[in-house]
C-alpha cells in the first residue's frame, strides 16, 4: 500500500488527540491527481457528545483565567503555528490544490488573526450607563459567551478557521471546529500542535465526520451559545433551523455572494480587467467574494472581454511548488459538474462563449478559466453563484439601469465599481444592496468587517466587531445608598 504524504490524524478532543470511537477513517483526496494524500479520524455521535461535553469544561477553565494567561497561551500556540507554517502551507496546497502562492494567505490570517483579538480584547473595557434620577450606578459589561461550534468552509481551511478561533479564543469562549470533509487536514494538523503545546483541554477542538453523527448533534445540543459558519446559504439555513429546536443560540453566518462587478464608461479598464481576472482566477475562483457578473458599460464590453480573455489565455493552470502555476484545480469531482453546468446553461440560454468552457482532460479537477459574454441581462443563471473560474459579461447603458440588474440578486455580500467620477462612485455605494462595496481597488484585512445582507449571512467575520458574537453582555445597575 503506498504511504500517504501526511500520514494519519486523529481527533483532537478534551486536549488528546484520539481515534473515532468507531474506528472510521476518511481518505483526504489531492485535487491535483485525485490521490489519497492522508486519512483523518471520522468522528462518531459518541465522539461528539464527548467533544461537547469536554468544551464545556474548557469553557469554564478559560473563561476563568485572567486575560494575560489567556493571551500567553494564544501566543503560544500562534508561535506554534509558525514554526510549523511551511507544513501548514503544504498542507493546504494538497488537500485544496492551491498554488503555493496561495496558501501564504491562509496561513497569515490565522497567524494575524490570533495576534490581532489578543490586541483588540485588551481594549475592551465595562461602559458606564448615564443615571437621569443620580439615583444608580450603572456598567454595561462584557463576558465570555460560552463554547462556540464552527462549521467551515472548503476554499480557504485555515483562513476561515483563524477568522473564528482568533476572536473566540480572545473573548474567553472555547470553541468546536468541524472544518470541511474536502479540505479537513490542515485543521487535523492544528489539532496536533495544540496538543504538543499542551494547550488548556477542552478550549479547542477538532472533528470532522457525517451529518447525523456530528453536524446534527453538535446542532441540536443545547450546550452551544453560538453557530458561527462560513458556507452557503442553503447551510446556514439548514444549521439555524437544525439548532433552534433545542435552545436559543446566537448566529454568525457568512453565507454565499453573487457579486456585481460594474465596469463604468469612464473607468481605468486595465485596472479593472487586471482585478477582475485576479478575482476569477484567485483560488480558482472558489472565493465568495469573487464578482459572477460582470457589468460592463456597453462602449467598454468588447476592450474589457478582449482582455480578460489575454488574461485568461495566459493564465498557467497546474500544481506544485516548484511549478509555480498561476491556478490550481476546483476543489471537487462535484464542482467541476457544477461549474460545466452552469456553463452550459449560459450558453443555452444565449451566452456567447468566448474563452475556455470546459474541464480540463486528464487527472485532476481542472476547469479552464472560462469568459462568457450576453447581449441580454434576462438570463436565469446570473442569479447562481458560480464558485469557479467563470466570467459572465453583460453590457450596460446607464447607472441607473445597472444599479437595478446588481440589486437583483437574493445575495448581498460583496460588490465592485470602476469609476474616475467621485459622483458616480457615490450613486453607487449608496444605492448597491450589499455588505462590501469596493471602489477601484480591492482590500481585505483581519481589522477590516467582512459581512453580507440579505441571504448572505448574519453578523461580521474580522475587524473588532467580530469579538461581539463571542462575548455576552450584561447590564449591572447598584442602587446609591442614602448617607
Amino acid at each position: 500500500m503506498e504511504q500517504l504524504k501526511f500520514g494519519h490524524k486523529k481527533l483532537y478532543i478534551d486536549g488528546k488527540l484520539v481515534e473515532a470511537s468507531n474506528n472510521k477513517t476518511f481518505e483526504v483526496i489531492c485535487p491535483a491527481d485525485e490521490r489519497p494524500t492522508a486519512t483523518i479520524a471520522w468522528a462518531s455521535r459518541e465522539d461528539t457528545e464527548r467533544a461537547l461535553e469536554s468544551a464545556q469544561r474548557g469553557f469554564k477553565t478559560w473563561s476563568a483565567l485572567p486575560l494575560n494567561e489567556r493571551l500567553d497561551w494564544i501566543d503560544k500556540l500562534r508561535n506554534k503555528i509558525l514554526d510549523n507554517k511551511d507544513r501548514l502551507r503544504e498542507s493546504i496546497m494538497y488537500e485544496m490544490g492551491k498554488t503555493w502562492e496561495g496558501t501564504e494567505e491562509d496561513l497569515t490570517s490565522i497567524t494575524d488573526s490570533l495576534k490581532y483579538y489578543s490586541e483588540e480584547i485588551k481594549k475592551r473595557s465595562d461602559i458606564p450607563l448615564e443615571d437621569k434620577e443620580g439615583t444608580h450606578e450603572h456598567h454595561f459589561i462584557s463576558q465570555p459567551l460560552g463554547v462556540a461550534v464552527a462549521f467551515l468552509a472548503y476554499n480557504f481551511p485555515l483562513l476561515n478557521l483563524g477568522f473564528k478561533l482568533g476572536p473566540a479564543l480572545a473573548a474567553g469562549s472555547s470553541i468546536i471546529l468541524k472544518p470541511s470533509e474536502f479540505s479537513p487536514l490542515s485543521a487535523y494538523i492544528i489539532g496536533e500542535l495544540c496538543a504538543e503545546i499542551n494547550f488548556p483541554a477542552g478550549v479547542i477542538t477538532v472533528l470532522c465526520g457525517d451529518v447525523k453523527e456530528v453536524g446534527i448533534p453538535l446542532c441540536e445540543s443545547t450546550i452551544p451559545k453560538l453557530i458561527t459558519m462560513i458556507g452557503s446559504t442553503e447551510t446556514a439555513q439548514k444549521l439555524i433551523a437544525q439548532s433552534a429546536k433545542t435552545s436559543i443560540k446566537r448566529y454568525s453566518m457568512e453565507c454565499g455572494g453573487n457579486a456585481p462587478f460594474i465596469v463604468c464608461e469612464d473607468a481605468d479598464l486595465e485596472l479593472a480587467i487586471n482585478i477582475g481576472a485576479a478575482l476569477k482566477t484567485g483560488n480558482s475562483g472558489q472565493i465568495c467574494v469573487a464578482p459572477n457578473r460582470f457589468f460592463v458599460h456597453e462602449s467598454l464590453v468588447e476592450d474589457f472581454t478582449a482582455g480578460m480573455v489575454e488574461k485568461f489565455s495566459g493564465t498557467k493552470v497546474g500544481f506544485g511548488r516548484e511549478n509555480q502555476p498561476d491556478m490550481g484545480p476546483l476543489a471537487n469531482k462535484a464542482s467541476v459538474k457544477k461549474v460545466q453546468h452552469i456553463v452550459n446553461k449560459a450558453i443555452e440560454q444565449g451566452g456567447n462563449l468566448r474563452y475556455g468552457g470546459k474541464a480540463l482532460d486528464g487527472t485532476g479537477y481542472y476547469f479552464e478559466p472560462t469568459v462568457i459574454t450576453f447581449d441580454s441581462n434576462e438570463v436565469e443563471v446570473l442569479q447562481h453563484e458560480i464558485f469557479g473560474p467563470v466570467a459572465l459579461i453583460v453590457p450596460f447603458k446607464t447607472k441607473e439601469e445597472v444599479i437595478v440588474l446588481a440589486n437583483n440578486t437574493d445575495a448581498g455580500l460583496a460588490s465592485y465599481v470602476f469609476s474616475k467620477n467621485n459622483e458616480t462612485l457615490d450613486f453607487f455605494a449608496k444605492r448597491l444592496e450589499f455588505g462590501e462595496v469596493q471602489l477601484n481597488g480591492v482590500k481585505y484585512d483581519i481589522y477590516l468587517p467582512h459581512g453580507g445582507v440579505k441571504n448572505s449571512g448574519i453578523g461580521v467575520d474580522c475587524s473588532t466587531y467580530a469579538l461581539d458574537d463571542y462575548l455576552a453582555k450584561k447590564r449591572v445597575t447598584k442602587a446609591l445608598l442614602r448617607q
